[in-house]
């Protein structure tokens, strides 16, 4: 069943030259399939800002909370590298009574995490946690400053 038109991630402009009368230009988009077909499971997510606002928004299972963030406008989530855990511009803070369902932090976001100032027990990547069944509800802070 069809549920929003697709999207698509404008990535570059490729000028394939002038042939004659002719000049053409390619333009490459990232097609997300899931945007058509909305078989998946959905779950929520509230982000809360520093100063208290909160933002709850549907999250298909299987994206990270990173992108829940960026794709849905969230103030806070800076995500610098693009969710590939080579910063820590996603640093968020998960409530306490999610910390087990979100599980702990691996090696290479352990390494990222120790790089912040602001580091705390339920601090994590939202790039390193993807929504799931399990997660879905979960409440995380953001803080004041991301690094």
């Amino acid at each position: 069943m069809i549920t929003s038109w697709p999207k698509f991630t404008f990535i570059g402009l490729i000028e394939l030259g002038n042939f004659g009368v002719f000049s053409s230009s390619i333009i490459l988009a990232q097609y997300r399939a899931s945007s058509l077909i909305r078989d998946k499971s959905m779950g929520k997510v509230t982000f809360i800002q520093h100063s208290g606002e909160e933002s709850t928004v549907e999250v298909e299972n299987g994206v990270s909370l990173m992108r829940a963030a960026l794709d849905n406008l969230i103030p806070g989530i800076d995500a610098d590298c693009g969710g590939e855990c080579s910063c820590a511009t996603c640093h968020i803070l998960v409530a306490e009574d999610w910390v087990g369902k979100a599980g702990q932090p691996g090696d290479q976001e352990n390494s990222m995490l120790d790089l912040n100032p602001d580091r705390e027990a339920t601090s994590r990547l939202a790039c390193q946690i993807p929504m799931s069944e399990d997660l879905d509800g979960i409440v995380v802070n953001l803080p004041e400053f991301q690094y």
